[in-house]
């Protein structure tokens, strides 16, 4: 049911070595139409990514700009505290910012929106087991998993999470999708079963919402723990 990093990531990956220069690497970016790109080894091991923001530090800290004495101010200090370092750069080994946030091919696609919002990215490497540099996959790629048409969405929620999934009846389940949101109605014969079937139809690739109309035969949730 979920989709994997490998369906949706881009394996034909634009990658540059550690002496790449930096004009080089500002239009890859631009030729690209993207915002970071990775640093690879001679054997594509990814050793880091360089992003639009580090090619901008050398602009916010260029010293022609910046009177006798001056010092960027507080926030930006604070919120690039190696700017100073990666304005003098000239090569993407310079430039990098190292380790990258890598993942692998086989993690889920949840799994790679947490990674990225956790480490402030837009881009992550994948790489194989060894470290070596198989695909990448952006937001973008990840947001394009809510573009599933509503039939699709209510043929896979119905056919691989109720008819195959659950391994109870689900006959009397009905099953009505409207702009991404799933809404289950009728009756079930337990009540952890449907929510079971709500928790799993939350899972479906596509799904922006699940809403709960389902009702049951047994109450079954006072058992749980006895």
């Amino acid at each position: 049911m979920r989709r994997t990093v490998a369906d949706v990531m881009t394996d034909k990956v634009v990658a540059v070595s550690a002496t790449t220069p930096f004009k080089e690497i500002a239009e890859t970016l631009i030729s690209g139409s993207i915002s970071a790109v990775p640093v690879t080894d001679d054997d594509n091991h990814v050793l880091g990514m360089v992003s639009e923001a580090d090619l901008l530090r050398k602009e916010e800290f260029r010293e022609q700009y910046y009177r006798e004495g001056y010092r960027p101010p507080l926030r930006a200090r604070l919120r690039h505290p190696k700017g100073r370092q990666k304005a003098e750069g000239d090569t993407a080994a310079e430039l990098m910012t190292t380790p990258a946030v890598t993942v692998s091919p086989k993690a889920s696609a949840v799994e790679a929106a947490r990674l990225m919002d956790g480490h402030g990215v837009k881009r992550l490497a994948v790489v194989d087991y060894d470290g070596r540099l198989v695909g990448i996959v952006s937001r973008r790629d990840l947001v394009k998993l809510f573009l599933r048409g509503d039939e699709a969405i209510a043929a896979e929620v119905r056919d691989d999470v109720l008819d195959r999934s659950l391994w109870v009846d689900t006959g009397d389940v009905r099953v009505d999708v409207r702009q991404g949101v799933v809404t289950l109605s009728g009756r079930m014969e337990r009540r952890t079963e449907a929510a079971i079937a709500v928790r799993m139809v939350g899972r479906v690739n596509g799904v922006v919402d699940g809403v709960d109309r389902l009702t049951w035969k047994t109450d079954d949730s006072k058992w749980e723990g006895r």
